[in-house]
């Protein structure tokens, strides 16, 4: 986007804000991606693999999460570990993920640890920390991804070494071609002008993300984007379930909300229905919505453009808040007062 178009559209003083370039990082995106898909292209193993677990949190989590409905056409389960430990059924033919960008999360180390003890297959990928100590003490598979950004600005990092590695082991077939078209789309200005339209519509509102099952983890990092840069809460949930529950508190609610329903053309018809007709009773009771309808030539570019649309909705409503995207003050204070764990670290 040029500097005077953009200029005309949003308060360019509001860019005071971003003193850690939170923008510079959303906007080196596409390159990203390309880098992140080669970093995987030496990994290998023997032996067979029947099932595929990513341990992480936060946005190395969310990478396993993606993966999880990428996958979800493939003949492979794919698990996704936020926690201590790891699935019981792991043994010798699962192939775990560590995935942890600063190599310090105590819960994912923790998790290494158990896929220790069961004989996994481990491939570690982080920026440094523990993890690449564990990595590299017990010759493990060890991708190192670039340091000195925010975790959740490394969603490329942590996800698209994952598939190049699938690749090798003809878990998956090869996917360049749809790496390339999905760089190609998420270079065009429109998700970023997008989030500057959009992030207008929700100053002072409380944003809620509806999408399907099958968009699950895009409409959760719309959420904890919200979250983490705009440093406001955000809700997500899925149809149809929320037509059975969440929808009736509407009747009685408390605060001012703004709905945003991630359509797809590769859902089911009957939600796409669903999304309609929710609209229309959210708008009697008075609720804003906006659709989105999420485009691209592969299922790929439909995740990862609407993923890229909600990084830049979550990055302006920051600056329109007056609020610096990359800092969690908030979070590392928790951390602080929690402490480390000598177990785990």
């Amino acid at each position: 986007m040029s500097e005077e178009k953009e200029e005309s559209i949003f308060p360019k003083d509001f860019y005071q804000y971003d003193t850690d370039d939170m923008k510079g990082a959303i906007k080196d995106f596409p390159k990203q991606i390309k880098e992140a898909y080669s970093l995987g292209k030496d990994v290998d193993f023997q032996g067979e693999i029947n099932r595929i677990v990513v341990a992480g949190m936060g946005g190395s989590a969310i990478a396993g999460d993606i993966l999880k409905s990428y996958l979800s056409f493939e003949k492979i389960n794919v698990d996704v570990s936020r926690s201590y430990d790891l699935p019981i059924h792991v043994d010798e033919k699962t192939l775990v993920f560590i995935s942890s960008y600063s190599g310090n999360t105590e819960e994912t180390i923790s998790a290494y640890r158990a896929a220790l003890r069961n004989d996994c297959k481990i491939v570690a990928i982080t920026s440094g920390g523990k993890v690449k100590e564990f990595a590299e003490k017990n010759r493990h598979k060890l991708i190192l991804i670039p340091s000195g950004i925010q975790p959740r600005a490394a969603l490329a990092y942590s996800f698209f070494p994952i598939v190049k590695v699938l690749e090798n082991l003809r878990i998956v077939s090869n996917k360049q071609a749809d790496v390339e078209r999905l760089i190609k789309a998420v270079s065009k200005d429109i998700y970023e002008e997008t989030g500057i339209k959009l992030s207008e519509k929700l100053v002072d509102k409380t944003p809620i993300i509806y999408s399907s099952e099958l968009f699950a983890p895009v409409a959760y990092r719309w959420k904890t984007q919200l979250n983490e840069n705009a440093k406001t809460m955000a809700f997500y949930h899925l149809f149809s379930e929320l037509n059975h529950n969440e929808l009736e508190g509407y009747k009685n609610r408390k605060g001012d909300f703004h709905v945003i329903n991630l359509k797809v053309d590769v859902d089911n018809r009957r939600i796409l229905k669903r999304m309609d007709v929710t609209k229309e009773i959210l708008r009697r009771e008075g609720v804003d919505v906006t659709d989105i309808a999420v485009k691209g030539d592969t299922f790929l570019t439909k995740l990862f453009s609407a993923i890229y649309m909600g990084d830049w909705t979550s990055y302006y409503l920051a600056l329109r808040y007056k609020t610096n995207p990359s800092s969690v003050s908030v979070i590392e204070d928790f951390k602080k007062k929690l402490g480390q764990s000598g177990s785990f670290l």
